[in-house]
């Protein structure tokens, strides 16, 4: 029976498969869904596409790329940025696409992503965005992919388990979908800033998604972040955590290491065009201190609760979302920012970090090249005080916090606010999708007590996700 096994396996790296890989991007009313079946897994993004065979048994392309914002507030910023984007796919197996853009921004502009390499002179930011994926399919079973991009999981608009707010990373993944299951592995090389100089981190995670029935999706999520050495050895990348199949947890345990394990579940049910989603995220408990409800500072967990869905009436076609989003105190975070759940400065989950709770609501609307997008959302959010960290920030050390229990949502200098976004937009160019919008943006927070307006205004290929809503 385990020869046989063996056969199918090296049988099937030689045979029939197609996908490309799409893009992590919002969602819009006139994305095209595929009929849903007990195969069908969505929360691992970007997502593998199915298409035909290649005639001819290859295709390349290039598409010119551009980025261009022009920020009017009390002050004005402009950020422009030109580059291309090369991919291609052999035959029915190998797919690959370099994306680059580069760029300046003007008084460091917030709006904007973030990028793996940048540098300034003076109030001028320089930028290198670049993406890169190769993504290799032997058969229908299994995928491998290398690159220097973002990954991302769950259904929200934000993600508690694994998001792309942040600064792009080297990694590699493998994925395997076999019955009802589909089963991935993904290798993180993540990075810090320590004195001037670059420290590098690691994180190696699980994601198993099961169709428990066509309409319900449940995903089991766990990571671990080590950093290459410490005071005592120099790991590099631990072989340990290199196993498909170990449960972290245990294998920290076993190695008598100090590093930051994370596991989340997530629970999916769909209902013809609607979607109601959930993710629960678990850093640290102790079970007697929640069921005694004392607010004890390492019961760190948060969560998500939301539902979206799609509408399509003639040539319109609608879009909604609603979501509520919470994490305590200290979650992610950790003794140091080489073992928190970050890279380059940035949360790799929530772009909030921790210790906030978050309602916001999505509707868009399209109608051929014409669109417009409302995006609203009220938060609970604080910062530290007296020197101490009350566990907002994820890049604080929680040994600094101001007492062991008691702690709450909102505790330090807490602050609630809303922010508002309107946009409109026009495609230009449908083959390299190019964009003309304009953003208007009102802001208020408890703490300024005043509300701001921002207007952007733009051309930009819209490839991956430029977040400005948060």
């Amino acid at each position: 029976m385990k020869a046989l096994l063996y056969i199918y396996l090296f049988c099937s790296f030689f045979s029939y498969s197609q996908g490309s890989v799409g893009y992590i991007f919002e969602e819009l009313p006139s994305d095209s869904t595929s009929k849903r079946t007990i195969k069908t897994h969505t929360s691992l993004k970007p997502l593998i596409r199915q298409h035909a065979q290649i005639k001819g048994g290859k295709n390349l392309n290039f598409t010119p790329l551009g980025d261009l914002n022009l920020l009017q507030s009390s002050t004005t910023g402009l950020k422009l940025g030109l580059g291309l984007e090369f991919k291609g796919e052999f035959k029915d197996k190998l797919y690959f696409r370099l994306s680059g853009v580069e760029g300046i921004s003007q008084n460091n502009l917030r709006y904007g992503r973030k990028t793996y390499l940048n540098d300034s002179i003076g109030a001028i930011n320089l930028y290198s965005d670049i993406r890169s994926r190769i993504s290799y399919s032997p058969n229908h079973i299994f995928n491998f992919q290398l690159g220097l991009d973002h990954n991302f999981i769950g259904e929200g608009a934000r993600s508690m388990l694994l998001s792309d707010y942040g600064t792009s990373y080297p990694f590699g993944k493998i994925r395997m979908r076999f019955w009802r299951l589909e089963y991935a592995i993904l290798y993180q090389f993540l990075r810090e800033r320590d004195n001037n100089q670059w420290a590098g981190k690691f994180a190696s995670s699980h994601h198993l998604s099961f169709n428990a029935a066509k309409w319900l999706n449940i995903g089991v999520f766990e990571t671990v972040v080590f950093q290459p050495k410490d005071t005592l050895v120099n790991r590099g990348f631990d072989v340990e955590y290199l196993n498909p199949f170990v449960f972290y947890r245990p294998q920290e345990y076993s190695l008598g290491s100090s590093d930051n394990v994370l596991l989340g579940i997530q629970l999916n049910a769909f209902w013809k065009k609607h979607t109601f989603y959930s993710q629960f995220i678990l850093d640290e408990f102790y079970f007697a201190e929640i069921k005694a409800k004392s607010g004890w500072w390492a019961n760190k967990f948060g969560g998500q609760f939301g539902v979206k869905g799609r509408f399509s009436k003639t040539k319109n076609k609608l879009f909604y979302r609603l979501e509520y989003n919470f994490a305590r105190p200290y979650t992610y975070s950790h003794i140091s920012k080489e073992l928190n759940y970050g890279n380059q400065g940035n949360p790799l989950s929530h772009p909030y970090g921790s210790n906030f709770m978050e309602i916001l609501a999505e509707a868009k609307w399209q109608k051929q090249k014409i669109s417009a997008k409302l995006f609203c959302n009220y938060y609970l959010r604080s910062n530290d005080k007296d020197g101490f960290n009350y566990g907002n920030d994820i890049y604080q050390p929680y040994i600094n916090r101001p007492f062991e229990y008691g702690h709450t949502i909102g505790q330090g200098q807490g602050f609630n606010g809303t922010k508002v976004i309107l946009t409109g937009g026009y495609e230009l160019i449908k083959g390299v999708n190019l964009n003309a919008f304009i953003e208007n943006h009102v802001d208020y927070n408890t703490i300024s007590n005043s509300v701001n307006y921002t207007a952007v205004i733009g051309l930009r290929s819209q490839l991956w996700n430029d977040y400005r809503n948060y």
